[in-house]
């Protein structure tokens, strides 16, 4: 069995880290999005422990999220500029699919049904047909809060909002919605729920199985819910400390730290969460159990995500928020990490 080796990214972001995505069709490339108003395209090399930038692409604004599209040629960012924007990662061209009238918090594209989701501060929702020469007008759905966290299993759509909100959407419904001769002027959501979390969602990531999605708070927490919505289902959501660590100046309390990303393993179905604490931990869902916990990063893990494959762990590390934000500062301290995983590293109990 091959052992699990890790080794950080040159010619990192210059700023804090805001995503970290692997194209779904070529599980060595990667997009790191900043605050420094890039988005970074590498390449791990395989034997190598090395990852190569191949491009940045220069956006208006700082990027707060990123993901790819149908290939790894074609990306969608989201930022603080309100629009939300196609990059062809092959002639480096970039175009604004729409915009907001606020700031775009979160990008998901579904490749089981070809559209891309926007979120906004501006409390909506778009949906978009990123067809090339697609004459289907992008779909608005206002949401009755201020979105903070976005993530979209085969089917579901799961948007976190404040006053702990939380939103399902039919990922099927959205797409015939979307290439309907006359589209409704509002979709409602599959499910509406009050998060099982008491303080504001951090984080949301999907199963990869379909069944549902876990979510982590500012205050050291993560929750794991089905989507189900039987009496049996629904029982079996459950919600954990974590990312907490002993104050010996105060006699043995805990010093909580926010859970800031989360991400599935695509193949055995565990999830690693990170957090401001600095440290990056494996949690076996079903056991209700953790795994394992790396070595202290030297800041907040900021993001998180795992190859189509399931064999590189990327780890985005920056200065977080934890000391306040007066004496902040990101720049020269962002750092990416590649994990390649032992072959049952994030194996857990239950997996075949």
């Amino acid at each position: 069995m091959a052992p699990s080796t890790q080794f950080e990214v040159a010619q990192p972001p210059n700023d804090a880290i805001t995503a970290i995505v692997f194209a779904p069709d070529f599980p060595n490339r990667f997009l790191v999005s900043s605050w420094d108003k890039n988005v970074y395209l590498y390449e791990v090399v395989d034997g190598a422990e090395q990852a190569n930038l191949i491009e940045k692409f220069e956006h208006r604004a700082p990027v707060l999220d990123v993901c790819f599209g149908a290939t790894h040629e074609e990306a969608f960012t989201a930022g603080l500029d309100h629009q939300v924007s196609r990059i062809d990662l092959a002639s480096g061209d970039q175009s604004v699919l729409s915009k907001h009238e606020k700031p775009v918090r979160s990008v998901i594209y579904s490749p089981q049904h070809s559209i891309l989701v926007s979120a906004s501060w501006d409390n909506t929702l778009h949906i978009h047909d990123t067809a090339p020469n697609s004459s289907h007008p992008v779909l608005t759905i206002p949401l009755p809060n201020k979105p903070h966290a976005m993530a979209a299993s085969p089917s579901k759509l799961v948007v976190a909002m404040t006053a702990r909100l939380v939103h399902i959407y039919d990922l099927p419904t959205l797409a015939s919605a979307l290439a309907s001769p006359n589209p409704p002027s509002t979709i409602a959501p599959w499910q509406q729920r009050e998060s099982s979390l008491k303080f504001l969602t951090r984080a949301v990531s999907c199963m990869p199985n379909d069944a549902g999605y876990a979510t982590s708070s500012i205050e050291g927490r993560v929750a794991v819910e089905w989507f189900e919505d039987t009496a049996e289902s629904q029982a079996r959501k459950y919600a954990f400390k974590c990312h907490r660590q002993q104050d010996e100046s105060s006699g043995g309390g805990d010093v909580v730290y926010p859970v800031n990303a989360l991400a599935f393993h695509p193949v055995y179905g565990t999830f690693a969460s990170g957090g401001g604490d600095g440290t990056v931990a494996l949690w076996d869902a079903e056991a209700k159990r953790r795994m394992r916990q790396y070595q202290k990063f030297s800041d907040s893990v900021a993001a998180l995500a795992f190859s189509g494959h399931g064999k590189y762990l990327a780890v985005g590390v920056c200065p977080g928020f934890e000391t306040g934000m007066e004496d902040y500062s990101g720049e020269g301290r962002a750092h990416v990490l590649i994990r390649e995983l032992g072959e049952t590293e994030a194996k857990g109990k239950g997996s075949k």
